[in-house]
């Protein structure tokens, strides 16, 4: 444990440090990953929210198999599936049908439900017990939360807005991640259809941290131990990073992705044009071109996609993949994620010690 750095999250899980990894669903997020953070004395958080109840349960076993110590599995909040218009679905389909005939994928049939049974994946997470189960997208209805408590297993929201904050905890979650606008990946915005208030994480955390009684987690942009130090002297009790491990050996993430992170000229927005919801991700061809076009919405487009990004990825294009990735990414360094947790508590030690 780092000195002088104890504190409610550190102690309830044994962590050697204030460091809990990004739950970085669709990919990178492997139990070689997960399990290499959580050994090292950070919090390793298994991204499951696109994975079947046979796939959670053999994800989180194999990761069990590979560490026995603490792991966060992370799902997302149920959506009502949206109803499309035939001319909606006609439209997309139009939109991208050059994309789809330049990497030789057959026109999409587009149907409901457009995501996976939630309860069904909670089931299978409930049964498997992880020490902490996070969640994004919104509020859980109480009886999950009560099945939880019942199982001793944490449970952790996310916010992007102090109003999402205070809901949060008024629901019963024992610790929250604040998402700066700086984060990489999915927003946590409440709302798949408003607009993204834009709020950077140093606001976020003080306000969250000035107003709340439950720990607060600071995730968007940290790369480095002097980040890690910097949102601790703002109050919160840990920071989550995702984009500083997608270049680490253990990561699922894809030749082409690895490529993009490491490409000059790296610049990062927030599109809907992958999913449907605002998520940040490098820029590239497919997130530029459809900035003007009609998206369905969530999680349609999420599925409606999958085909074009499945294939980019095949090929080795990063031209049509949702290259998630947080505004930090110049400081973005490759080597295995034990020695990255090693190499950011060693920062975060010296950080500390010349403030």
């Amino acid at each position: 444990m780092i000195l002088a750095l104890e504190n409610q999250i550190i102690k309830v899980l044994g962590l050697k440090g204030p460091l809990i990894l990004s739950p970085l669903a669709g990919g990178p997020s492997t139990p070689e990953l997960i399990s290499a953070v959580s050994n090292a004395g950070g919090l390793g958080s298994l991204g499951l929210a696109y994975e079947t109840p046979e796939q959670i349960r053999a994800t989180i076993q194999k990761t069990r198999n590979l560490t026995s110590k603490p792991i966060a599995v992370n799902l997302f909040v149920p959506t009502k599936t949206p109803e499309l218009k035939p001319e909606q679905i006609n439209q997309a389909i139009e939109v991208t049908k050059k994309y789809r005939e330049e990497l030789g994928v057959p026109s999409p049939k587009l149907e409901p439900p457009y995501a996976l049974d939630f309860d069904q994946q909670f089931e299978e997470m409930l049964s498997q017990k992880p020490e902490i189960f996070s969640f994004t997208f919104g509020l859980l209805p109480d009886h999950y939360i009560k099945e939880c408590k019942k199982n001793h297993i944490i449970t952790c929201g996310t916010a992007t807005t102090l109003e999402e904050g205070i809901l949060a905890e008024e629901s019963g979650v024992d610790w929250l991640v604040a998402q700066g606008i700086e984060a990489g990946g999915h927003r946590g915005i409440f709302s798949s259809t408003e607009e993204d208030s834009g709020i950077g994480l140093f606001p976020l955390v003080r306000s969250l941290v000035h107003k709340l009684k439950i720990p607060v987690i600071a995730a968007g942009g940290i790369m480095d131990g002097a980040g890690i130090a910097a949102v601790l002297a703002l109050g919160a009790k840990a920071a989550q990073l995702g984009t500083a491990f997608l270049l680490c050996e253990e990561a699922g993430t894809s030749k082409p992705y690895r490529e993009a992170l490491l490409s000059k000229n790296r610049k990062t927005k927030t599109t809907r044009a992958f999913s449907g919801r605002i998520a940040r991700g490098l820029e590239n061809r497919f997130m530029n071109e459809m900035e003007t076009e009609n998206i369905l919405p969530f999680p349609a487009q999420n599925v409606f996609t999958r085909d074009i990004r499945k294939r980019s990825a095949e090929l080795g294009k990063s031209d049509f993949l949702s290259l998630w990735s947080g505004q930090g990414i110049e400081l973005i360094r490759e080597m295995k994620a034990g020695r990255l947790v090693a190499v950011l508590f060693e920062e975060l030690r010296t950080a500390t010690l010349s403030q």
